[in-house]
């Protein structure tokens, strides 16, 4: 199928081939595909954000499952979706590293301003997924403040009921990123070490996610049953997961770049480490530690008595 009005300065076509032409899928092997996957799975950071926002939706059993099922469809609109008009009109070997094939599709569309709307754009969702960022830590901060596993001063609302000072906490880690802008050779290698880090924590975090939804359900199943919105595949997905986490492990030490990030970033956790060995030792967390294992205890009786 040929896309009529996409002529390239050579004079070659847009056409759906082109997906598929010159060295097909994988024209550089399938470590050229295995490369990819660190910033594919950059993209998906922040995605847990929805159950994030359970705890302020006016009907959560209904506005998160709604939300949740829509996620594969933009999953496949806007990237996938994407990336086939990209490919399709321009062939991969014709992709400037260094100018977005997007301002070149439009351009070649005959879009004079594509370059401004392509900015716009680009600045919009960066400052669309910074407010996401900044809006879910501090959050979480807060959360944990209250639970007494972070400072008592990071709990506390201001007279518009906003932790604020778990914002300006959160918002201290972003000058972070000034230090590693000037302090690198190139950007371009700030962001693939920025987004391999990134991506590492957030798979800790996606683990432990997992790790909780299978202690609650071996402890918890009563719960599980009610509840009306249940995880498709069960405790078998969340090992199919696991182990594609071990997969993108191994595909992050296959390039000089992501390898570097992968051994920066046991940093930090071992400054986690250090600060967990004083968290737990205090006496607010105590005594939550021990109400909880209570809890556990009593719902453990309760069951076998049933």
């Amino acid at each position: 199928m040929v896309m009529r009005g996409f002529v390239e300065p050579d004079g070659s076509v847009a056409q759906f081939s082109n997906l598929w032409n010159d060295g097909g899928f994988f024209p550089n092997g399938m470590m050229g595909f295995v490369a990819g996957f660190q910033i594919a799975v950059f993209a998906f950071v922040g995605i847990e954000l929805v159950g994030t926002t359970a705890a302020e939706a006016q009907n959560p059993e209904v506005t998160l499952p709604r939300a949740i099922r829509a996620i594969p469809v933009r999953v496949l609109l806007f990237y996938v979706g994407s990336l086939i008009a990209i490919m399709a009109v321009t062939p991969w070997r014709e992709i400037a590293p260094d100018r977005s094939p997007f301002v070149s599709m439009f351009t070649l569309a005959g879009l004079g301003i594509a370059a401004s709307v392509v900015n716009f754009v680009v600045l919009t969702s960066a400052t669309s997924s910074a407010n996401a960022g900044i809006y879910s830590t501090s959050r979480m901060v807060y959360g944990l403040a209250q639970e007494g596993d972070a400072p008592a001063a990071l709990g506390r609302l201001n007279s518009r009921k906003v932790p604020v000072n778990a914002l300006l906490f959160s918002c201290m880690f972003l000058l972070s990123s000034l230090i590693l802008l000037f302090s690198g050779e190139t950007v371009l290698g700030a962001f693939t070490l920025v987004t391999t880090i990134s991506a590492l924590l957030f798979m800790f975090v996606w683990t432990i996610i997992l790790a909780s939804y299978m202690f609650y359900r071996r402890n918890r199943p009563h719960l599980h049953e009610a509840s009306k919105f249940k995880m498709p595949g069960g405790v078998p997905m969340c090992w199919a997961v696991l182990a594609f986490f071990v997969f993108i492990l191994w595909a992050l030490t296959q390039q000089p770049d992501t390898l570097q990030a992968l051994l920066l970033t046991p940093l930090w956790f071992v400054g986690l480490g250090v600060a967990w060995f004083f968290v737990r030792r205090q006496p607010h967390h105590l005594k939550r530690h021990d109400a909880f294992q209570r809890d556990l205890k009593e719902e453990a009786r309760a069951a076998a008595t049933e």
